[in-house]
């Protein structure tokens, strides 16, 4: 019995980019549109008092760079 499993990683994109491609990697790893993300981002920074802009910059630091496969 072959056992086929697909592993997703959370990680930077290196071609869906703005400024860091935490945005663009989080879309593919949720299998939604990039601008989508960054949408949410912008009015979760807006109605949360900038604390997405804290999380932005933790995931930029964290999150590991995509290998471009």
């Amino acid at each position: 019995m072959t056992n086929n499993v697909t592993v997703k990683k959370l990680r930077r994109s290196t071609t869906d980019r703005m400024l860091s491609g935490v945005c663009g990697g989080w879309a593919r790893y949720l299998g939604v549109d990039a601008a989508i993300i960054r949408i949410g981002l912008v009015a979760t920074t807006i109605f949360g008092l900038g604390t997405p802009v804290l999380v932005y910059a933790a995931c930029w630091l964290l999150m590991p760079e995509d290998d471009g496969s």
